[in-house]
């Protein structure tokens, strides 16, 4: 009933849409937008969930709540019309789109708010259901949704959900003041519950591929949504929403401009895709195809061979810590890896690629041994070595970024660089963050490259022209070597 309700006299212009965002983090976000994603899929509707900010975790469990790939939208390396058009192009045809936000509401990098999850509901003009943590509080949560309400005009709060409230009467109210004092409606309320969360772990939240009961938490916190949540008024409420801006159908994104040369050649670029290695985002793949390449999956800890025909290998980030000992038995892989580095095959590995094309990740259960392809080894810190934005310059003398070229995107390692050689070559110039040792990030070697910083093709299109520019000329360079070859 309600996947029909959803699509009746809307066009696509209008996409029902959300966001859910908080006073602060650990407000119940997460747990509450997993609910609500799950619970709208088991009712036969088409859910598209974002992810405000650079977060592969959080996206990972929407996309298995929704069954439908999350999003990432993020105002530091996206721009206004790379962010409304993500949002149009993936929300046609879906009855509703929740966008998670992250941190507090207004929480941003300056001042100004800049990169907050309300700047993310300005650009995309999408009202928001405010979620707030009811612990130790009653009438005066009509006061802080007040200030919330009033402290930027221009984001509009539609609706509160009360978390972990502790009867009906502290539910009341609540209800009753926030009803009363600030004029919109509480679509939910839902009770303290233990069992109401995900196992932490110093990234986040654990990924969801590790989980063997995901489908049961997921349907268990759907369980408890579509009973504590007014789902149908949810709906009403992201019914509500205004046209996206005009630009937002017609903007195309700058890869998209690319002409590819010697297009007739389709290089294959592969990706290690596993459980140690889970970190990408999914414009990042769709970019690599856009651009002409076949992208071709490799599992770092089953995989006993690696592909003969590749022309390019992208290591995204992950946690190869935790499958250090897995990763280390796979020797033969390991080897390959190493070989094919040293004969030229492009790479582009980050953060948790960067540990892995190392010579050893070293952890409190021991050092383990890894590709040996770079002159470093990695070792696991107890607290985050570098967290957050980045901005970095590209150095002279590297392939795949050209010099002076400002490359937004961000990093969050709880690893650091030791023993790292003298020679090493960097590629990258820390303007804002860490990187591998404060100044410098981007381990430069032969067609190599490998560091700590993250990037998102919409922010960084020049990455993908690179990669695939570099797998054709290699591809051209391996087979003119076996012609010779194959002529004496």
């Amino acid at each position: 009933m309600l996947a029909q309700t959803a699509m009746n006299g809307l066009s696509i212009k209008n996409v029902p849409r959300l966001v859910i965002g908080a006073p602060q983090g650990r407000s119940g976000k997460t747990t509450f937008t997993l609910g609500l994603l799950r619970a709208y899929a088991r009712q036969g509707m088409t859910v598209q969930p974002f992810k405000k900010g650079p977060d592969y975790i959080d996206a990972s469990w929407h996309t298995a709540a929704a069954g439908c790939t999350c999003r990432n939208l993020d105002a530091f390396f996206m721009k206004k019309e790379e962010i409304c058009s993500s949002l149009f192009n993936q929300s046609s045809g879906k009855n509703i789109t929740i966008i998670e936000g992250a941190m507090g509401l207004y929480d941003g990098l300056d001042l100004q708010g800049s990169s907050s999850t309300a700047e993310i509901a300005k650009i995309t003009r999408s009202p928001v259901l405010l979620v707030v943590d009811m612990t130790r509080i009653t009438r005066s949560i009509a006061a802080i949704v007040m200030g919330y309400q009033h402290f930027d005009p221009n984001v509009h709060i539609v609706g509160v959900v009360l978390n972990k409230v502790a009867r009906a009467r502290h539910e009341k109210m609540a209800r009753e003041a926030i009803e009363e004092f600030c004029k919109i409606p509480v679509v939910g309320a839902i009770p303290k519950d233990v069992n109401l969360s995900i196992p932490d772990r110093h990234l986040g939240l654990v990924t969801k591929g590790e989980m063997a009961e995901t489908d049961k938490l997921l349907d268990y916190l759907a369980d408890v949504i579509s009973e504590h949540v007014d789902l149908t008024k949810v709906l009403t409420l992201a019914q509500s929403a205004p046209e996206l801006p005009q630009f937002a159908e017609t903007y195309v994104p700058n890869f998209a401009n690319f002409v590819p040369k010697n297009s007739a050649l389709v290089p294959k670029i592969g990706i290690i895709q596993d459980a140690a290695f889970s970190f990408y985002y999914p414009e990042n793949l769709e970019a690599l195809k856009d651009m002409g390449a076949e992208v071709v999956p490799i599992n770092a800890l089953l995989d006993s061979q690696f592909p003969g025909d590749i022309d390019g290998l992208y290591i995204g980030g992950g946690f190869p810590e935790v499958f250090a000992a897995e990763l280390e038995k796979n020797e033969v892989l390991r080897r390959e890896i190493k070989r094919v580095g040293e004969m030229g095959l492009p790479i582009y590995a980050e953060c948790g690629g960067l540990m892995y094309l190392g010579r050893s990740i070293q952890t409190s259960s021991g050092r383990f041994e890894m590709v040996g392809l770079l002159p470093f080894d990695s070792q696991m810190e107890s607290k985050p070595q570098g967290h957050g934005y980045t901005i970095m310059e590209a150095n002279p003398g590297q392939p795949w970024y050209d010099e002076k070229t400002v490359i937004k995107g961000h990093e969050f390692h709880n690893s650091r660089v030791i023993n790292l050689a003298l020679d090493i070559k960097f590629g990258l110039t820390v303007k804002r963050g860490y990187g591998i040792n404060g100044h410098y990030d981007g381990i430069s070697y032969k067609n190599v490259f490998a560091t700590y910083n993250h990037i998102h093709a919409l922010g960084c299109p020049v990455w993908a022209e690179r990669m695939v520019k570099l797998a054709r000329n290699y591809n051209q360079t391996k087979w003119s070597q076996v012609e010779k070859l194959a002529r004496l």
